[in-house]
């Protein structure tokens, strides 16, 4: 599948030829991430870090930009990471992988090249093997690093068989090919994915949907950044031909909630998930009527699809969806129960209490309350939540303090997502 890179340089999101000519700048990474995410896993690399443009922090004239971006998809991150403590950062602000690239070498006693072991240990201990990647860029053969402006003696296959031991994968940029939109080394890739075992990335000069699916076949996949910017490689096309049809031309599609409630199955051909890019709505194939239909054509209670993401073996597609209306042609929210409504969660709540605001109904309690009011009762309901006497008080007085916190959360611009990011980052920071 296609990972897709947002390049970070002074502030700007770039793209550059061989790692040094500036080809192209932009200043849209929110909405570069929204149409990315719903394809696929996002690599944001932070160029001038790779550089050591840095101050003391560690920080970059991109670092607000960076951050900012963590949270607004399944992102990896990369460019500069030298440190544990700042990939334990990155990692409780959001990132679900780091990429280490220089600091995964040393000078040995003797002036050769070798792994640091030790760092990489720690690291491993720190973050764990499965949120770490290696970079093994390579030009003619040999790894690059300090933002590819230096080689070491390492070969490319031999310093691959050493980094796995650190990593869950390996990202290969072939630096000559890098930016030059003329196909990458595939000889090199080859070699590489022959060698090792971990998932491969490759990355540089990948220029057409059909050099992306070659790799998909050979194991590898592909991380995009100039082929993207230009419209070489559309993101719907390449997710589709990355999908094993091998197996059926049919694959089934998990329908999810963004709360990660279960919705519903269906099956999809190429047809279908092109359209469902195409509309923004979920589309599938009828089995039973051989033709194409969006979910809610008839009904009205459309899917609403936010991102789409194919499993391991890639023959079954996971959708996050907004579901307008019940799924269930019974009525029911979902076809795997009963109920006509969303299960109660935090998030229904906050959507509740947002709908009350924005369109209050006759006598409405929630739209009365302003920023004032608001802060009394939570400080009432949690001092009867303290003094509450029983389970099911506390059930009772628990209920009331939530509404009252999302009410503020809702008049703060704070999401209840916002709050388990937050709880996120303490976790990983520990």
């Amino acid at each position: 599948m296609v990972i897709s890179s947002i390049d970070l340089k002074g502030g700007h999101v770039v793209q550059l030829k061989n790692g040094r000519e500036l080809v192209l700048e932009r200043d849209d990474a929110d909405a570069l991430i929204a149409e990315f995410d719903r394809y696929g896993e996002v690599a944001v690399i932070d160029l001038d870090a790779a550089l050591g443009n840095t101050n003391p922090k560690g920080d970059t004239v991109n670092t607000p930009l960076l951050k900012r971006l963590l949270r607004k998809g399944n992102v990896r991150v990369g460019g500069g990471i030298r440190s544990v403590r700042r990939a334990r950062e990155l990692v409780s602000l959001g990132a679900e992988k780091v990429i280490i690239g220089s600091a995964a070498w040393k000078k040995s006693p003797d002036g050769g090249d070798v792994m640091d072991a030790e760092f990489l240990e720690e690291l491993a201990a720190a973050v764990g093997r499965q949120r770490i990647i290696i970079s093994v860029d390579a030009v003619d053969g040999k790894i690059a690093v300090k933002g590819w402006t230096e080689t070491i003696s390492v070969p490319l296959v031999e310093g691959a068989r050493q980094a796995e031991r650190y990593c869950s994968e390996l990202l290969f940029t072939c630096v000559e090919k890098e930016g030059c939109m003329g196909g990458t080394d595939r000889a090199l890739a080859e070699s590489l994915r022959g060698a090792v075992s971990c998932r491969v990335v490759v990355a540089g000069g990948v220029a057409s949907v059909a050099e992306v699916e070659s790799l998909e076949r050979l194991g590898c996949d592909v991380q995009l950044g100039m082929a993207l910017y230009t419209g070489a490689v559309p993101l719907k096309d390449a997710f589709v031909r990355c999908l094993n049809w091998q197996k059926s031309e049919l694959i089934p599609v998990v329908a999810q909630s963004a709360a990660g409630q279960v919705l519903m199955v269906g099956y999809a051909n190429r047809e279908a998930f092109e359209k469902s890019f195409d509309t923004g709505w979920l589309t599938f194939w009828s089995r039973t009527r051989n033709v194409l239909w969006t979910k809610g054509e008839t009904s009205g209670h459309f899917l609403e699809l936010i991102r789409m993401r194919a499993d391991c073996d890639r023959d079954t597609v996971l959708a996050t969806v907004v579901p307008h209306g019940g799924v269930c042609h019974t009525g029911s929210f979902t076809c795997f129960g009963s109920e006509a409504e969303e299960a109660s969660s935090l998030e229904r709540l906050y959507g509740t209490i947002a709908e009350r605001f924005a369109d209050p109904r006759p006598g409405s309690y929630t739209a009365t309350l302003d920023g004032a009011r608001v802060r009394e009762k939570i400080e009432e309901e949690a001092e009867e939540l303290c003094e509450a006497d029983g389970r099911g008080e506390v059930v009772w007085e628990a209920a009331d303090l939530l509404y009252f916190v999302s009410v503020l959360l809702y008049k703060e611009g704070v999401s209840w997502k916002d709050v388990r990011d937050e709880l996120d980052r303490r976790h990983k920071e520990k």
